[in-house]
């Protein structure tokens, strides 16, 4: 088993002389089913297609692109795993020092705007091969969308970059009928209706059954037609019942097809026992930090039920779950611990959100109309069924593995859904926290979660009441460690003072504190950039200013004594001085805020 080629010399050790397809990713090249471009790449060879991978080239050289040859067929690319500028700069637009996705964890090894350049650098190195673009970078920006880094709205990147093809969403089904259909003859650019795809189309006179979105010149200079147009996209985002999508950019527009349908649990599980050798390439000399957070992590499903406002998941992966079989589960934990670099440890069993495995829609039509753009929010749906008997029995069978001596679920989990069930939420606690379990609420004001779209507060304490409780009774030191935002749209100082008081009433601390990132696609940047709630049309505050950021995240720290000062001065802008004893300490009432 070797890893797939990255130069002409690899390449040719198969016998091969040319290459069908070429990915080109901003990531480095890990063997691994965790990472997408891998992972398309080995399924294409599965079915007799050269594949070969071009892995963080320097885009100031176009002969990197050239490494692997002319590719027969396409160019496929991606920025990698995180869309490039999120990779690239901190929420107050600093540039980071480190990329956990490249060889000795160094920043700089691809540009800003991944996808828009090595398009560029594909087309000049072979300018008649067409180049199709995919991943997180291109799927949530395949409209015109509102960019942070600009602080403007970008027409769609299937426009900028030039591409021939978007791919959006996880691709097998995509790429698998492209290829076929380019195999029997057809023409990429005479094909334009492929699930999961957007192409741009000439002709706006014939759009049959297509639904027309405002204009990228409307949401351009109109922020209400901004807002209506990503009602719309969010609205039409089920596979099975959403409609052909069109958005004008001058005379030309995006074509932007329904979602692919959900992956069968057989097809899943033949992709997961394609032959990854589950490793970094041998070419390099330093440790990826990102395969040593996931080598020993299994992927169990696909797709997540939240629709957290925040998340990108549910938009990329669908709200539907698609889960594995436990077989093929079990099958593919024996074989990572037979490895020597595992140690008999499997560091993650799960998936966007660990405890949605085996979840379904009871409705009579399986959920093919429903509108919900959530299926947790505002409250569980009466049709989402959490089957957990069948995630405690898959839970059970892989601690009875031979060489398993560990197993962690650090996967996000869903605590609303955990409470109905009470067999995953035993053997949880028992066997699969490594100490610490990492929950999300991101907010416990109410009026915040509800336009993150995630449970309230009450969800939440009845939740640590009962993990503390199941821990105390068997006998172990476990603690929560809630994941938080500072700086959501919605969110004022007063709720992060309400905020800071509960997290000390509930005795729990925060280490680290996230800010809020006005990624591309989101409802939340949504909500940012127009200043309402796109569903409601309610005007929304947005925290915008180094100084309101610096003060919210400071009221979550206040047991640091270093941020007291930033305390004490967000207790007074927000006139909730009277919380400082609560707060701080009585100590604190002497000092005069400064």
């Amino acid at each position: 088993m070797s890893h797939l080629p990255i130069n002409l010399h690899e390449a040719s050790k198969r016998g091969w002389s040319e290459l069908d397809i070429i990915f080109v990713t901003g990531d480095a090249y890990i063997d691994h089913p965790a990472f997408g471009v891998p992972l398309l790449a080995r399924l294409l060879e599965s079915r007799g297609l050269r594949v070969g991978i071009i892995s963080q080239p320097d885009w100031r050289n176009v002969d990197s692109f050239r490494i692997l040859g002319r590719p027969r067929l396409f160019f496929a690319v991606s920025a990698g795993a995180m869309d490039s500028m999120v990779a690239h700069y901190t929420p107050a637009r600093k540039l980071r020092r480190d990329d956990a996705y490249t060889p000795g964890n160094r920043h700089g090894a691809r540009p800003n705007r991944s996808t828009i350049v090595y398009t560029s650098c594909c087309k000049a190195a072979f300018k008649d091969v067409p180049v199709v673009i995919g991943g997180i970078e291109a799927s949530l920006r395949r409209f015109a969308h509102y960019d942070y880094w600009d602080n403007k709205v970008r027409r769609s990147i299937l426009l900028d970059s030039k591409a021939d093809m978007l791919i959006y969403g996880m691709g097998e089904a995509q790429l698998l009928e492209l290829t076929s259909r380019l195999q029997s003859g057809e023409n990429l650019h005479s094909i334009k209706d492929v699930r999961g795809t957007c192409v741009v189309v000439d002709d706006l006179s014939d759009l049959t059954g297509a639904l027309r979105l405002p204009s990228c010149e409307d949401v351009c200079t109109s922020k209400a037609k901004y807002s209506s147009a990503f009602k719309t996209t969010a609205l039409e985002q089920n596979p099975y019942s959403g409609l052909i999508l069109v958005q004008p950019h001058g005379e030309r527009a995006v074509r932007c097809n329904p979602p692919a349908l959900p992956l069968t649990t057989k097809m899943l599980d033949s992709i997961y026992l394609l032959p990854f050798t589950r490793l970094p390439h041998p070419s390099y000399q330093e440790i990826v930090p990102a395969w040593e957070q996931i080598k020993g992590s299994v992927t169990t499903h696909r797709g997540c039920s939240g629709g957290c406002a925040f998340c990108a998941i549910t938009h990329h992966q669908g709200k539907f779950i698609q889960s594995r079989s436990e077989s093929s589960i079990v099958s593919e934990v024996g074989r990572i611990v037979q490895q020597s670099w595992a140690h008999g440890v499997i560091s993650d069993i799960g998936g966007p959100t660990a405890n949605m495995y085996g979840a379904v829609c009871t409705a009579p039509d399986k959920g093919a109309a429903c509108k919900r753009t959530s299926c947790l929010y505002p409250e569980i749906c009466r049709n989402y069924r959490v089957q957990d008997d069948i995630a405690v029995k898959l839970l059970r069978k892989i601690r009875s593995i031979n060489g398993v001596r560990s197993s962690v679920i650090s996967s996000g989990i869903r605590y609303d859904l955990l409470l109905k069930q009470p067999g995953y939420f035993k053997d949880l606690v028992r066997y699969h926290v490594g100490g610490l379990l990492k929950v999300a609420p991101e907010h416990l004001s109410d009026s915040v979660t509800r336009l993150m779209r995630k449970p309230g507060s009450s969800v939440f304490v009845k939740f640590l009441e009962m993990f503390r409780s199941e821990s105390r009774l068997v006998g172990k030191r476990q603690a929560v460690v809630p994941y938080l935002i500072a700086g959501h749209p919605g969110c004022t100082l007063d709720n992060m003072v309400d905020l800071a008081l509960k997290l000390k009433e509930l005795g729990l601390r925060v280490e680290q504190v996230q800010e809020f990132t006005p990624t591309p696609g989101s409802l939340s940047t949504c909500m940012y950039y127009c200043g309402v709630d796109p569903f409601t049309d309610d005007a929304v505050h947005v925290p915008i200013g180094e100084r309101e950021m610096r003060l919210q995240k400071a009221l979550l720290l206040s047991h640091v004594a270093s941020e007291r000062k930033n305390v004490l001065a967000a207790l007074r802008l927000a006139g909730r001085e009277v919380s400082v004893a609560r707060l701080l300490g009585h100590t604190q009432l002497t000092r005069k805020p400064r």
